[in-house]
């Protein structure tokens, strides 16, 4: 099987920096001491690659897949395209162009839903309905149902696609407005859709919004209320994003961001945190709580939208001060009924899964698989 690949080398810089991003916005990332994690997501793919024979490897040049596939000691062949130094939009464009040409039948991209956007771009620019797609996670937000849920499954995908027991399937490409996203603002849209193996236990789903309903908002009153029940005087709460979370805030009479990572100390908040706020501002990780909700459909815990939140920072806090809150509907609609772990630490995700504690009602807690 002939397997082509792309690799957006600034896809996730935004993340732990607290940008929400990085379309637009790499040297405000840099010097904010981003550092690119779209090699080690590649390598991670590329390992677990390895194991599966038949395959003949196409990558894109230097550090948009030749440095990665040199890295993990494989054979491959470079494709006969021309990059720039800063690589952008356009080169991901013609790197497309370049692997179809060299007749591969699938294109595994490690990226996010801007690279995800610009390879539907290429798909519908030059004609190239008949290639399929697949999607490395190493963005900051991931909306798109393209991606695998780690780069580990992208492999699985591939073996059995290889088998034939992958049949083709439409996948949606999301198109958020990063800009309001980073004023707090939700402005996502169907962009399109990129064709791929289907394998639903692999892949993460689109996201999908909480359902504004008077039952949903009063399942997050609820749980609001028994959360803060349990906090404790003098602790520190890593708040992560979504209105579920917010929710504990609002009754607390204290503001906190939609879209952001807030810190709550002795009852006043630090909004929109990034992990180096994070690690200064706690003196004590073992007073130290996180409390997240996991993302509609996907039903990802740590790794989308919330990286601020760092492998570093949950080794610190532990799994026992983990709190993880959704109302009942929202578990209902996680596609498996599992919750996801994807940190880009496999250390921390190992120590993550198993059965967690889920918060979904006043003093109702329940057991859920972590993956």
């Amino acid at each position: 099987m002939r397997i082509g690949l792309l690799v957006n080398p600034i896809a996730g810089m935004g993340g732990r920096v607290g940008l929400k991003g990085t379309d637009g916005v790499v040297e405000e990332a840099r010097r904010r001491g981003a550092e690119p994690i779209a090699h080690e997501r590649a390598l991670e793919f590329l390992n677990a690659l390895s194991k599966i024979r038949g395959i003949d490897l196409f990558v894109c040049p230097g550090k948009m897949g030749e440095e990665a596939a040199r890295d993990a000691n494989l054979e491959y062949q470079v494709t006969d395209v021309k990059i720039s130094g800063a690589t952008s939009a356009a080169d991901t464009r013609a790197c497309v162009l370049a692997l179809h040409e060299s007749s591969v039948e699938l294109v595994v991209f490690v990226g996010g839903d801007g690279t995800a956007r610009d390879i539907l771009d290429a798909v519908n620019e030059y004609n190239l309905d008949d290639l399929l797609v697949l999607g490395v996670p190493s963005g900051v937000k991931m909306y798109s149902g393209i991606f695998v849920i780690n780069p580990a499954d992208a492999a699985d995908v591939i073996r059995l696609a290889s088998q034939g027991a992958a049949l083709p399937a439409d996948f949606e490409v999301m198109d958020a407005d990063e800009t309001a996203i980073r004023e707090d603002r939700f402005i996502i849209r169907l962009y399109g859709y990129l064709r791929g193996p289907a394998v639903p236990a692999r892949f993460q789903g689109a996201k999908q919004a909480s359902p504004e309903t008077i039952d949903e908002h009063e399942a997050q009153e609820a749980i609001a209320r028994y959360v803060l029940e349990q906090i404790e005087k003098g602790g520190s709460y890593i708040l992560g994003p979504g209105t579920t979370v917010k929710t504990v805030t609002d009754l607390l009479g204290v503001k906190k961001t939609v879209l952001g990572v807030d810190l709550l100390q002795d009852g006043k908040i630090q909004n929109d945190v990034n992990e180096d706020t994070i690690l200064q501002s706690i003196e004590d990780f073992s007073e130290a709580w996180i409390v997240v909700s996991p993302i509609g459909h996907q039903g990802i815990v740590f790794g989308r939208g919330n990286q601020q939140i760092s492998p570093g920072i949950i080794r610190r806090v532990g799994k026992e001060h983990i709190i993880v809150i959704s109302t009942p509907s929202k578990l209902r609609g996680v596609s498996d009924g599992k919750l996801k772990v994807d940190t880009g630490d496999m250390e921390v995700d190992n120590l993550l899964r198993g059965y967690i504690r889920v918060i979904t009602d006043y003093n109702e807690i329940r057991l859920i698989k972590m993956e």
